[in-house]
């Protein structure tokens, strides 16, 4: 059998960040035609490997992922598009087409990318060619998405570590569609619930881990193929926006409405516990130096590029420095005219400069600095473990500058945060540090669960909040929680 696969794989940030351009893609992973075929990691490198595993006759096309950021620039969707439908187009016939997508994308005149390609490779193929993606748990569900697959597959666990099984899965269930073993059936009941990710992990015990616990147990029913839970990319502004279950039985539409529903209110009657508590800067940096021995985490949340922020906030820096008795803190800030100033220097410099929010002008202004160059790097590492193990990360020209107590690390461009890689690169443990700054909303524990003395979920100005209630939505169907707090009754949203 001839099976087809594309990606263009990317998160979307419709209230900050940096716009993502085809530069954005070469940093990470851009393949094209054979090139896809080299691919090991990640659900691109999953599918492969069950492809080959079946004998099937793999059509590669296109491989793009990158860090997430603000919308995807209309010349380089337009680009990636053109290069995925033709070679498509070249390659047929297809008896499937496998589709590893994000489900969160936003492009400059396009609002639901990953709903457009699933329609575009629909109408190409014609409505007897399945057609399988698959999806990360944040990707905002769309009509486009249901109507145009055969199925929608996504991602199990935050941190995300199953990237390579998920694309496993979706091949396999592709593949069983195209030998006609089985007959998708697929519904999505979406509850207008928009949480922020710090509670949505799914180790441990928590209210979402539970939840996703008891999707996946559906499993096992008979009849049941596959079952995926969405805690929706909050971070978005659109309409019919909302987290749930999506189920996908054989030939057996009702019984796939019947468990999609039963999730996503157990959901909608669990939202008010997946709403995190926050503090400001200043009482977790007392607090800290309150406490005993270990790493004061202080989670920056707000400015997480893995959520499409810039990265370039000085909201926790600013507290930092305000406050003499801190004497050992690290801080990440991307600001690329910092970096090469800094480069235009040398180590043991003495700099003078404004710093931040020089991408995002936004959520902030610049904090003024004074401080000694103690590491110039050029800012290339590489990830160990999660979606990207293996990959290649690119900070660009970036150093290290002490000023008072705190080291900052200076960065050109925002990377996407899954473990300590950034800072090992530049030879600092930051375990070893009194207060540590981190800008992602969960990844942190890969680190600091077990050596945080305390961990602080800060409240600062940014694109990706703990908690979404304050963003700016123009677009959002509301009611909504928790932009609304009291919703008298719950008013589903079923896709099929």
């Amino acid at each position: 059998m001839r099976i087809a696969i594309g990606s263009i794989l990317t998160e979307c940030n419709q209230f900050g960040g940096s716009p993502i351009n085809l530069d954005s893609f070469c940093r990470y992973d851009l393949y094209y035609g054979e090139s896809v075929l080299s691919v090991e990691a990640g659900v691109v490198g999953g599918a492969l490997e069950e492809l080959r595993r079946t004998g099937s006759e793999i059509i590669p096309l296109i491989y793009a992922s990158t860090c997430p950021g603000g919308y995807i620039t209309k010349e380089c969707y337009n680009h990636l598009r053109k290069e995925l439908i033709t070679r498509l187009l070249d390659a047929l016939p297809v008896d499937g087409v496998i589709l590893p997508l994000h489900g969160a994308s936003v492009a400059e005149g396009t609002q639901d990318p990953e709903g457009d390609l699933l329609e575009a490779v629909r109408q190409i193929v014609g409505s007897e060619t399945p057609i399988v993606a698959t999806l990360d748990l944040h990707a905002h569900v769309t009509p486009a998405m249901v109507k145009n697959a055969d199925a929608l597959v996504a991602w199990e666990t935050y941190p995300h570590r199953d990237s390579k099984s998920t694309g496993t899965r979706g091949a396999k269930l592709l593949v069983d569609v195209v030998n006609r073993n089985i007959l998708t059936t697929m519904a999505m009941v979406k509850v207008p619930v928009i949480t922020g990710g710090i509670l949505g992990g799914t180790n441990g015990d928590g209210v979402f881990a539970n939840l996703m616990r008891q999707t996946k147990a559906l499993e096992n029913r008979s009849g049941v193929l596959s079952t995926s839970l969405f805690l929706t990319h909050p971070y978005l502004d659109q309409p019919c926006m909302g987290s749930g279950a999506l189920v996908i039985t054989d030939n057996n539409m009702n019984l796939a409405k019947k468990l999609a529903n039963e999730i996503s209110t157990t959901y909608w009657e669990q939202r008010h516990q997946i709403e995190a508590d926050v503090i400001s800067p200043e009482e977790a940096i007392e607090s800290g130096l309150k406490s005993g021995p270990g790493t004061v985490l202080l989670v920056e949340t707000a400015d997480c590029s893995g959520g499409g922020a810039a990265g370039d906030s000085v909201a926790t820096l600013r507290a930092l420095l305000s406050n003499d008795a801190v004497n050992d803190a690290l801080v990440p800030v991307v600001d690329p005219e910092t970096a090469k100033i800094c480069h235009d220097l040398q180590i043991g410099s003495n700099i003078s400069c404004m710093l931040g929010h020089s991408l995002d002008t936004r959520w902030g202004s610049p904090l003024h600095i004074e401080g000694k160059i103690k590491i110039l790097f050029d800012g290339s590492f590489v990830y160990e473990g999660g979606i990207w193990d293996g990959v290649k990360g690119d900070m660009g020209p970036s150093a290290v500058v002490q000023t008072k107590g705190v080291r900052i690390l200076i960065t050109s461009h925002a990377t996407y945060d899954w473990a300590d890689e950034q800072w090992k690169a530049v030879g600092i443990n930051p375990r070893l540090s009194r207060f540590v700054v981190a800008k992602n909303p969960m990844n942190f524990n890969n680190v600091y669960a077990e050596c945080a003395s305390q961990i602080h979920i800060l409240d600062t100005p940014g694109p990706t909040p703990a908690s979404v209630k304050n963003l700016p939505f123009k677009n959002l169907t509301h009611p909504c929680f928790p932009v609304h707090k009291d919703i008298s009754q719950l008013k589903t949203t079923i896709l099929t």
